[in-house]
């Protein structure tokens, strides 16, 4: 179980609808969510934030997912967030493995689906 104080969760998409999805879903299971359309000044970010897990699409402006994916996975402060890959390619599973990932989820998914794999992969993860 996730303590209430770090529900905490960034999600990287340059699609807006899908980060009000994920906002709106995620928000409703008790996270707190950041959203971002963009990977720039990620280790930034994810220091300021320290979120319990991480949802990084595979299309995502500046680096890309997996660049985004493996700089997080490489550094010492932000190695043991894990992350969620998500993509449409339906190659994810290779896309995720090539990043880093901890778990993945293809697009389109189903909205109970998406809150089970965080849940899941954060409570593993702590």
């Amino acid at each position: 179980m996730i303590p209430a104080e770090n529900k905490k969760i960034i999600v990287f998409d340059d699609d807006e609808d899908i980060l009000a999805i994920c906002a709106f879903v995620l928000e409703g299971a008790g996270w707190q969510v950041f959203t971002f359309n963009n990977c720039n000044d990620i280790l930034k970010r994810v220091a300021v934030i320290n979120p319990a897990v991480i949802l990084m699409d595979n299309w995502i402006p500046q680096h890309g997912g997996i660049a985004a994916t493996q700089l997080l996975k490489n550094s010492r402060e932000s190695a043991h967030i894990p992350v969620i890959y998500f993509t449409a390619n339906n190659n994810i599973s290779a896309l995720a493995a090539e990043a880093g990932a901890d778990a993945h989820i293809a697009k389109p998914f189903d909205l109970d689906d998406l809150e089970k794999i965080v849940s899941v992969t954060a409570t593993n993860a702590a």
